[in-house]
C-alpha cells in the first residue's frame, strides 16, 4: 500500500476524469448506465440529490455493476467515493440498496470483494449468479488499498444497518427464505466484516486511520446481535479495552466516545459482559467519566455502568471504586446548561436539535438517578452484619464497603457481642491462621474499628489476648498489613477517646 493511496480523500478522488464512454464502448457498462453517469457525474450536490430522489435505485444499480465488473483501481476508488459522498450527504440513502428492484440480487457483494481469502473462494462459487453483488464487497475489504478498504467498510456498515428485517430472501438472522437464487447470508456478510475489523484492531493497515475507522464501523454494526456474537467469539472485546482511556484532542475524544459506545452496545450481550468482567474495562470506564468534560462521553459511560450494575460483581466493584461519589458529583453539575442556553434561540428550539439535546440530558439524569439508587441499595446490602459475619467465618477478608463504612460500625457495634463475641474471636484467630496479606490487613483494621466504636473495646480486645498477635504483624513483609497493625496497636494504647484522631 503506497502512502499516496493511504492518504487519499474522497474530494481528491472525485477530481478525476473517468472514461465512462470507453467503458460503454467495451461493453463494461450499458448505454443506459452511461447516460445515468453522464447526467450525474461532476454535477452540483443539489442536482445530484434531485436525481437520487427521482431514481435512486437506478444509480445504485449502476454503481454496483461497475464495482462488480470493472477492476481498474482508479475507477473502483472513484465509484466508492461517489457512494461515500451520497451516503455522507444523507445516510438514509443506504435504504436505496434494499429497493424491491434488487429482490434477486445481493447488493452488498461488490464491497465484500476485497475482504478475505475465505470470501474470495466463496466468490468463485457464487460468481455464476450474474446478479450477485454481495461478496464482491467483502473481497474489496481485503484486496484493495486503504482507501478502498475504508470506504467499503463504511458503506457496508451503513447499508447492512439500513436493511429491513427480511431482505432479499435473507432475514435479519441470516436465514435463507424462499428466494430461488443463491445468496451469501447476512450472517456471512457480517462475519466477514467482523473478521476484517478485528484484523485492523490487531494489526492496523494504516498507522493513523485504521483504528478510528474500525471503531466507527463497529459503533454502527454492534447494534446487530449477530455482530456482537461474532465479535465476542473473535476475542474482540479485549481489543477494545485498551482504547478506553481519557482523551484530550477532538479526534481522540471522538474515538473515545465511539469506543465507549461499542462497550455500551456490548453491555446488552451476556457473553460480552463476561469478558468485560475479567478485563480492566470497569476501572478504565470510571477513569474516563472522572476525567471527561464531554457530555456525550459521560452519558454513554453512565448508561454502560447502569447496564452493568446488576451483572455479577460489577456493583460491588463500583462501590469499591467510588462510583457513588462520582455519580453524586455528576448530579450536582449542571449538565443541562448546554441545553438551558438554547431556549433563547427560538429557531433552534423550534427545530429537532433542541428537543434532542433535552432528551439526551434527561437520559443522563435518569441514568445517574438509577445508578445512585442501585449503588445505595448495594451498599446497604453489602453492609449488613449477616454479610459481614459470613465473610469473617469464611476466613477470607477483602475491602468490601462495610469495613470502612462509619454507619455500619455505628449501627452494628453491639452485634459483635452476640454468642460471647464469637465474630470478634474468629477475627482474632484469623491473625494466627491466615497467610493472606489482604485478609490480615482487613482483620487488623476491623479490630481497630471495634476498639474505637465499642465503649469497652480496648478492654475486650486485651482480654482476648489480641495485642500480642497484632504486635507480631508489625514486622510483616506487606506494607498494608504493617500499616493496619500499627493503627490497631495505637488504638489499643490510646483508647477510644484519642483513637478517633488517628488517620485511617
Amino acid at each position: 500500500m503506497t502512502m499516496e493511496n493511504a492518504e487519499l480523500t474522497t474530494e481528491q478522488v472525485l477530481r478525476r476524469d473517468i472514461p465512462w464512454e470507453t467503458y460503454m464502448t467495451t461493453k463494461l457498462i450499458t448505454g443506459t448506465g452511461f447516460q445515468l453517469l453522464r447526467r450525474y457525474d461532476k454535477k452540483a450536490e443539489s442536482y445530484k440529490a434531485q436525481l437520487l430522489d427521482d431514481d435512486g435505485p437506478g444509480y445504485v444499480r449502476v454503481f454496483v455493476t461497475i464495482l462488480r465488473d470493472i477492476f481498474k483501481e482508479e475507477t473502483v476508488e472513484y465509484v466508492l467515493a461517489l457512494i461515500d459522498e451520497m451516503l455522507t450527504a444523507n445516510p438514509k440513502r443506504a435504504r436505496l440498496f434494499h429497493d424491491n428492484s434488487f429482490a434477486d440480487e445481493d447488493t452488498y457483494e461488490p464491497f465484500l470483494r476485497q475482504y478475505s481469502s475465505t470470501f474470495f473462494n466463496f466468490w468463485s462459487v457464487f460468481s455464476e449468479c450474474k446478479g450477485a453483488v454481495l461478496d464482491l464487497h467483502l473481497l474489496l475489504l481485503w484486496k484493495g488499498n486503504w482507501f478502498i478498504q475504508e470506504k467499503s467498510c463504511k458503506i457496508l456498515s451503513l447499508t447492512v444497518s439500513a436493511r429491513s428485517k427480511v431482505q432479499n430472501g435473507v432475514d435479519a438472522n441470516g436465514d435463507a427464505s424462499s428466494s430461488k437464487k443463491k445468496h451469501i447470508t447476512i450472517d456471512d456478510v457480517l462475519a466477514g466484516v467482523v473478521e476484517w475489523l478485528c484484523a485492523q484492531l490487531k494489526k492496523p493497515t494504516h498507522p493513523t486511520h485504521s483504528i478510528p475507522s474500525t471503531i466507527n464501523c463497529l459503533s454502527t454494526l454492534l447494534k446487530e446481535p449477530v455482530v456482537r456474537s461474532s465479535f465476542v467469539r473473535a476475542d474482540g472485546v479485549k481489543l477494545l479495552v485498551p482504547l478506553i482511556s481519557p482523551a484530550s484532542t477532538q479526534q481522540s475524544i471522538q474515538l473515545l466516545y465511539e469506543t465507549c459506545l461499542c462497550v455500551w452496545l456490548l453491555s446488552y450481550y451476556e457473553p460480552a459482559i463476561e469478558y468485560l468482567a475479567t478485563s480492566r474495562a470497569l476501572p478504565r470506564l470510571i477513569e474516563v467519566v472522572k476525567g471527561s468534560t464531554k457530555e456525550k462521553v459521560v452519558r454513554v459511560v453512565i448508561l454502560t455502568l447502569r447496564n452493568l450494575l446488576s451483572k455479577g460483581t460489577f456493583s460491588a466493584q463500583m462501590v469499591d471504586l467510588g462510583v457513588l461519589q462520582i455519580v453524586q458529583s455528576l448530579k450536582a453539575q449542571a449538565w443541562s446548561d448546554e441545553v438551558k442556553l438554547m431556549p433563547c434561540d427560538q429557531e433552534v428550539m423550534g427545530s429537532g436539535r433542541g428537543n434532542n439535546l433535552l432528551q439526551k440530558c434527561k437520559d443522563l439524569l435518569d441514568a445517574l438517578n438509577q445508578l445512585e439508587q442501585g449503588l445505595k441499595d448495594n451498599i446497604k446490602k453489602l453492609s449488613s452484619f449477616d454479610k459481614y459475619k459470613q465473610e469473617v467465618l469464611l476466613g477470607h477478608l477483602d475491602w468490601s464497603p462495610m469495613h470502612k463504612d462509619p454507619i455500619f460500625w455505628r449501627e452494628n457495634i453491639n452485634n459483635f457481642e452476640e454468642n460471647d463475641f464469637q465474630i470478634l474471636r474468629v477475627l482474632i484467630t484469623i491473625l494466627d491462621t491466615s497467610s493472606d496479606a489482604r485478609t490480615l490487613a482487613v482483620a487488623c483494621y476491623d479490630l481497630s474499628q471495634f476498639i474505637q466504636c465499642h465503649s469497652a473495646g480496648r478492654i475486650i480486645v486485651n482480654d482476648l489476648k489480641a495485642k500480642e498477635r497484632v504486635m507480631k504483624l508489625l514486622n510483616h513483609e506487606n506494607a498494608e498489613v504493617t500499616k493496619n497493625a500499627l493503627l490497631c496497636i495505637q488504638r489499643l494504647f490510646l483508647g477510644a477517646k484519642y483513637a478517633s484522631f488517628l488517620q485511617v
